[in-house]
């Protein structure tokens, strides 16, 4: 009698641990497997359409005198819209897929002989598609706002400029007239600075030229002007390109700020007073507001765990990472040893979605497509293959996604950087698959979105600080 009150009690006691337990592993719109390991996010289906009005900014270093407010381009924060409908899905990954293709062009072990056709039928100065997020800074004296692209992929910093001799495209912004601003002046052809840019002279004046993977173009004087990024932060001397020759697919902005790893980037002019470091916040939405940050003054998140940076190969301008693993719901993917590092990987701002090696995604989309095996599949678009119809759910458990990071660093993607939404009914898997597993895997900005991502460059590292803004 008494073994058997003694066995009762356990029992008990050991229900009590589960239930305790359990509510432990079920807080914050997380469901939680084991060691305590993130498996699903519950999600508000409402919450993943897009906004038709900007949200007031929620980012943490919106008063630090080195920051910029970042907004996408298409959405209703961006002042370069005309109307609240943004691009389709499918223009997006159209655009994307130019992107993509060009900078895997450049890649040593790109497949399908992409490198040697491209060195056949583009320009000897060319650059990659421009990116999806844009700031606003001060060019000249008095000072005038321009936004611009900003470009972790693109080395010079260009703007267009009066006269436009050649062509201008439309912008909303007034067009920038060096001839009313004191503090500029063309840099001579005979300078170390134009040896940089490399395209030519007219008379004794330095001129550049850029032409982008979608013949995108601009086309000017490089020259030098005082940049204001705050009332408080003033950049002198600070080299740029003045087009007045400019055509193509830029989101209406006035140009573009170039934060490359290259010795003409705004990183490098700046490294005097940032120290070559920067990070920067991609909100969850395109109806929210992140931002852009210069220096270590700016503030490093302390839960920022940092990755070692690498390049790619000896001339790259990108900022390579190494991907070491991929885990679903906590569990960690079977692939081969070496199908993240035969590969390489680089991290880039204008990339929309993340690209994978074919057998990554694969593994990747049957762990997801097991795990949401309850919700009811929609067509596909364009390259996203795994679709879900939310029209008829009013929350969804999406399943966790955690990238491993060499350093022992792993990143869970927040939901926004896992589902994009292109209606309730057409909700996808945000992943693509490359064209061979021996092509240059991209970290996109989806799957960045809602980090601190944190440029430690004359430190050669990368970091990542969850919740760096909404």
């Amino acid at each position: 009698m008494e073994g058997s009150f003694f066995c009762v009690f356990k029992r008990v006691l050991l229900f009590l641990s589960l239930h305790v337990l359990m509510t432990c592993f079920m807080h914050q719109g997380y469901t939680y497997g084991v060691e305590g390991k993130i498996a699903s996010h519950t999600v508000s289906v409402s919450s993943l359409l897009p906004s038709p009005s900007c949200s007031p900014s929620t980012t943490k270093a919106s008063n630090r005198k080195s920051t910029l407010e970042v907004v996408h381009k298409h959405g209703p924060c961006s002042p370069l819209v005309q109307d609240h409908n943004p691009l389709n899905l499918s223009e997006i990954l159209l655009r994307d897929e130019s992107r993509v293709k060009w900078i895997q062009s450049q890649s040593s072990n790109s497949s399908n002989g992409l490198k040697a056709s491209a060195a056949a039928s583009l320009p000897a100065k060319s650059d990659i598609t421009a990116g999806e997020y844009v700031v606003t800074i001060g060019f000249g004296t008095p000072k005038k706002d321009l936004t611009l692209l900003f470009d972790t992929g693109s080395p010079i910093t260009w703007t267009q400029c009066k006269p436009c001799v050649g062509s201008c495209y439309t912008q909303p912004d007034p067009i920038f007239n060096p001839s009313q601003s004191s503090s500029y002046a063309n840099i001579s052809c005979t300078s170390t600075l134009c040896s940089l840019v490399g395209s030519g002279c007219s008379g004794s004046t330095c001129i550049y030229s850029i032409v982008y993977a979608d013949n995108s173009s601009s086309v000017g004087f490089f020259a030098t002007e005082k940049l204001t990024i705050s009332p408080m932060e003033v950049i002198d001397n600070f080299e740029f390109g003045c087009g007045e020759n400019n055509q193509g697919l830029f989101g209406r902005a006035a140009g573009l700020i170039g934060l490359s790893d290259s010795n003409i980037s705004f990183v490098e002019q700046t490294a005097a007073k940032y120290g070559k470091y920067f990070s920067y916040c991609l909100p969850s939405s395109a109806s929210s507001i992140g931002h852009l940050n210069f220096g270590k003054e700016s503030g490093v998140p302390s839960s920022a765990r940092f990755t070692p940076l690498s390049k790619v190969q000896q001339d790259s301008e990108f900022y390579g990472i190494s991907i070491v693993g991929i885990s679903v719901e906590g569990i960690p993917l079977s692939l081969p040893s070496t199908v993240f590092s035969s590969a390489g990987a680089i991290i880039d701002s204008g990339t929309t979605i993340t690209q994978l090696p074919p057998t990554v995604y694969s593994a990747l989309r049957t762990a997801f497509r097991k795990a949401m095996v309850n919700y009811t599949t929609a067509p596909a678009v364009s390259t996203f293959d795994t679709c879900y119809d939310f029209s008829k759910e009013r929350t969804v458990a999406v399943p966790s996604i955690t990238f491993s990071f060499a350093g022992g660093v792993d990143i869970d993607l927040d939901r926004s950087g896992i589902l994009y939404m292109a209606t309730a009914s057409q909700v996808c898997l945000a992943f693509t698959a490359n064209g061979a597993d021996s092509d240059l895997i991209i970290y996109g900005n989806v799957q960045q979105k809602t980090f601190e991502v944190v440029y430690d460059v004359a430190g050669r590292k990368l970091g990542f600080g969850p919740n760096g803004c909404s």
